[in-house]
C-alpha cells in the first residue's frame, strides 16, 4: 500500500526545517520531510570554521552548480547546501534580516500578508538573541543568535575607519534604524557556545522524535505526481509517496524551479522541446534570478589576521583549542564586523552591505579555498538591491542533470555603477587614520586595478557570488506570477513553494534569516488554510 501523508516537504533546508517543525506540531498532521543530501552529522558542519572543508566542489554536503556569471564570461561554480539544514549547515553563519522596506515593498506590490508587520514579528518569534529583547528583536525563540566577540583590535580599526567616514558604530547591525540609515558593528551570528546553530538544530532537532514526522535523507524527488490538476504525491527513484493535503517545495532557488519544470510546470515551448508534457504554461518559472555579487579588497596587514591560525601548525593548535575548550579561531563565523553604508552621501537609505574577513585566500585547482601565507584581511560588500535578473532552467528531463544557470550579473547600469562606487568606498576606508596604520599593502586581483575604467572592466573578477540566490519562483498578485501571495503554484492545487525562490525582489542582506522568516509566515498561512477548511 502506498504511504500517505498530509504534508510532504521537499528539501530540509532553512525553510524546510521551519515548516517541518511548525506543521508537525499538530499531532493530527502526518508530515514527511525529504532531503536529497546526507544528514547533518559531519563534525565540519558543527565547527564554524569547518566551512573551509565544506565549501568545495565534490563535498557531499553541497550542490556544485556550473554558472555563467554574465555574457560570454567563463563559467564559475556556485555552492549551495545539500544536507539537513541546507545552506544554514554550510554557510558563513551571518544573521541579517534585511530592511523593513523590502517586505513592505512586497506588500505594496500586491503580496498581501508579507509586509514588515508580519515578517518583523516572525523574526521576533524565531529569535533567542544575545542582545536581549527589543521591539523588533526576540528572546526565548528556537534560534540562538550570538555576536562576534569584540576582541580584535584590527576589527576595531575597521569600525573606527568607518566612523571617520561618517558611518556610526552600532550595537546591533540588524536594528531597523541601522538598515534604514547606516551603521557598522560586530556581526550577529547563528552560533552558540562555539558551535554552528543551524535551522536543523533550531527547528528540526526538537521535532525529530515526534511520531507524526518522518525524515528521509539521501533521497531525490524525481517529479511531482498529479491526480488531474491536484498534486497528489512525489515520485522517488524506487517508489511513489502519496499526499492527501499539500506538497511544499523548499528545495532552494535552483532545485525548486527545477522540480517544477521536471513536473511540467514552466514555459510550454521549453518543456515540449525536452519531451516533457506541459501541465501548466508558466513562463516565469526559473526566471527573475536575483543574486548579490560582492566586490572585495584584500590587504596584507601588520597583525590581527587569522591566516596563520588556520593553516600549518597554527591550524593544529586552533583545532586542539576547539576540541578541548570550544573556543578560538575555529568558533568564528565568516564575518567579524559589518553593516550597511551609503555609497553616495545623497542617498536616503543604505545601498550596500559591508563585511570583514580576517583572512585572505585564493581558490585552488580543485575549487577549495587556499589561504595566503602572510597575515591578510579582506573587506567586501555588495549592492543590496540589484536590478539585474538571470535565470535557471533544466536542460534535460533527467533529474540527475544539473540545470543551466545564467546569473546575468551587472546587466543593469545601476548595478555596475553601485559596484564601482562601493569598490572605491572600500579603498577610501583603508586610507582612514584608524585603519591605515595596520595596512602594509593591497594584494590580490584588485591591486592591479587603479582607474575607474580598470575597476569597471574587472568587476566580475574582483569578487564573487554571495550565495544569496532568490526570486526564481516568485510570488505576485498578477496572474503571470509563478505563485500567488499564499505561495500556491498557479494552475494546480495542493502545491506550494516556500524558500528564497518566492521573493519578488532580493532582500537587502543575507538570505538565511529571511528564508526562516518566510517559512514562519508560510506556516501560519498553511495552518490557517487547514483551519478554515
Amino acid at each position: 500500500m502506498m504511504e500517505i501523508y498530509h504534508y510532504i516537504i521537499v528539501g530540509a533546508g532553512s525553510s524546510g526545517c521551519v515548516l517541518a517543525n511548525r506543521l508537525s506540531d499538530d499531532p493530527s498532521n502526518r508530515v514527511l520531510l525529504i532531503e536529497s543530501g546526507p544528514d547533518d552529522k559531519s563534525p565540519f558542519i558543527h565547527m564554524p570554521r569547518g566551512i573551509g572543508k565544506l565549501l568545495a566542489p565534490g563535498n557531499p554536503h553541497v550542490f556544485a552548480y556550473p554558472v555563467t556569471p554574465s555574457g560570454n564570461q567563463p563559467e564559475e561554480v556556485w555552492l549551495k547546501g545539500r544536507t539537513v539544514g541546507g545552506s544554514s549547515s554550510i554557510n558563513g553563519m551571518v544573521y541579517m534580516r534585511g530592511s523593513p522596506q523590502d517586505y513592505d515593498d512586497w506588500e505594496k506590490a500586491g503580496c498581501v500578508g508579507w509586509g514588515w508587520d508580519r515578517i518583523g514579528n516572525a523574526y521576533v518569534a524565531l529569535e533567542d538573541h544575545v542582545l536581549g529583547a527589543d521591539q523588533w528583536r526576540g528572546t526565548g525563540g528556537p534560534l540562538k543568535i550570538s555576536q562576534h566577540p569584540a576582541d580584535n583590535p584590527l576589527c576595531d580599526a575597521i569600525l573606527g575607519a568607518a566612523n571617520e567616514m561618517g558611518v556610526p558604530t552600532v550595537a546591533d547591525v540588524n536594528h531597523v534604524g541601522v538598515v534604514s540609515d547606516q551603521g557598522m558593528g560586530y556581526q550577529v551570528l547563528t552560533t552558540h557556545k562555539g558551535k554552528r546553530f543551524s535551522a536543523a538544530r533550531a527547528f528540526l532537532e526538537p521535532a525529530r522524535r515526534r511520531p507524526n514526522l518522518d525524515i528521509l535523507t539521501g533521497v531525490q524527488v524525481q517529479r511531482i505526481l498529479f491526480d488531474g490538476s491536484r498534486a497528489s504525491g512525489v515520485q522517488l527513484v524506487d517508489r511513489a509517496i502519496a499526499c492527501s493535503g499539500e506538497i511544499i517545495l523548499s528545495a532552494g532557488a535552483v532545485e525548486s524551479p527545477k522540480l517544477l519544470e521536471l513536473s511540467g510546470i514552466g514555459d510550454g515551448a521549453r518543456l515540449q522541446a525536452l519531451g516533457i508534457e506541459t501541465r501548466v504554461h508558466s513562463p516565469l518559472v526559473g526566471e527573475n534570478l536575483r543574486e548579490h555579487r560582492y566586490v572585495a579588497v584584500d590587504w596584507k596587514v601588520k597583525g590581527g589576521s587569522a591566516n596563520q591560525k588556520l593553516q600549518g601548525l597554527g591550524l593544529i593548535a586552533s583545532v586542539l583549542r576547539y576540541v578541548l575548550f570550544k573556543s578560538g579561531p575555529m568558533t568564528e563565523a565568516a564575518h567579524e564586523v559589518g553593516g550597511f553604508i551609503k555609497t553616495r552621501p545623497e542617498l536616503n537609505r543604505p545601498d550596500a552591505q559591508i563585511g570583514s574577513m580576517m583572512v585572505t585566500m585564493n581558490i585552488g585547482p580543485g575549487g577549495a579555498p587556499v589561504l595566503d601565507p602572510f597575515p591578510g584581511m579582506r573587506v567586501l560588500g555588495y549592492f543590496t538591491r540589484p536590478e539585474s535578473r538571470g535565470w535557471t532552467h533544466i536542460t534535460s528531463p533527467d533529474p540527475s542533470v544539473a540545470p543551466a544557470i545564467n546569473a546575468n550579473h551587472f546587466a543593469e547600469e545601476i548595478d555596475r555603477q553601485t559596484a564601482l562606487n562601493l569598490f572605491k568606498w572600500l579603498r577610501r576606508l583603508s586610507r582612514q587614520p584608524s585603519l591605515a596604520k595596520w595596512i602594509i599593502e593591497e594584494t590580490g586581483k584588485s591591486a592591479a586595478c587603479q582607474t575607474d575604467e580598470e575597476i569597471a572592466a574587472n568587476l566580475l573578477q574582483l569578487g564573487g557570488t554571495a550565495f544569496h540566490i532568490a526570486g526564481t519562483a516568485a510570488m505576485g498578485a498578477d496572474t503571470d506570477s509563478v505563485l500567488d501571495p499564499q505561495l500556491r503554484v498557479r494552475g494546480v492545487d495542493g502545491l506550494r513553494v516556500c524558500d528564497t525562490s518566492i521573493m519578488p525582489t532580493l532582500v537587502s542582506g543575507n538570505t538565511n534569516a529571511p528564508a526562516m522568516a518566510v517559512a514562519m509566515n508560510a506556516a501560519d498561512i498553511i495552518l490557517s488554510t487547514k483551519a478554515a477548511a
